[in-house]
């Protein structure tokens, strides 16, 4: 192991909780093309921009996990790499990035995207709160109140 397993999950929470807060924003900026506040080139440009950040985010996360051996989250986050691995590398020839401004109104491209942006929410949320779990559990390994002793609990672990 390379880290302790409390700085592993909560290296995991803060990486899940930004890639949340970059959705959010990922929704914001779609609403306000939908809204017509901005154009498809600026919601564009900004979306693309944070695309890059969020595949790294979740492959470092996925990476850390295989290398501690925590094999059933690596498992549980490999299909969601495995997608935004597909996103961000099969991006059609002559298109700027996963968000074009050219194709982003036509046959739907703009309802796709926010469901999926959604979809997104709810796994790292779901996500969120598994680490959350790990990371108590991580804290509250041993025996944190010494049975024989009544009222007394024990500060160092």
């Amino acid at each position: 192991m390379i880290l302790a397993e409390t700085l592993l999950f909560s290296l995991s929470l803060v990486d899940c909780g930004a890639i949340l807060f970059l959705l959010v924003y990922f929704i914001i900026t779609l609403s306000d093309l939908e809204c017509d506040y901005l154009n498809a080139q600026e919601c564009c440009d900004k979306l693309n921009y944070w695309l890059l950040p969020k595949y790294i985010g979740h492959s470092f996360l996925t990476f850390l996990l295989l290398l501690h051996g925590q094999v059933i989250l690596f498992l549980l986050n490999l299909p969601m790499f495995i997608w935004l691995s597909f996103e961000y590398f099969t991006v059609p020839q002559g298109n700027f990035g996963a968000y074009d401004p050219v194709e982003i109104h036509n046959r739907g491209q703009l309802k796709k995207h926010m469901r999926d942006v959604m979809i997104y929410i709810g796994y790292y949320l779901i996500f969120f709160f598994i680490y959350l779990y790990c990371f108590i559990l991580a804290l509250l390994k041993g025996d944190p109140i010494r049975r024989g002793h009544e009222d007394l609990i024990v500060t160092e672990i």
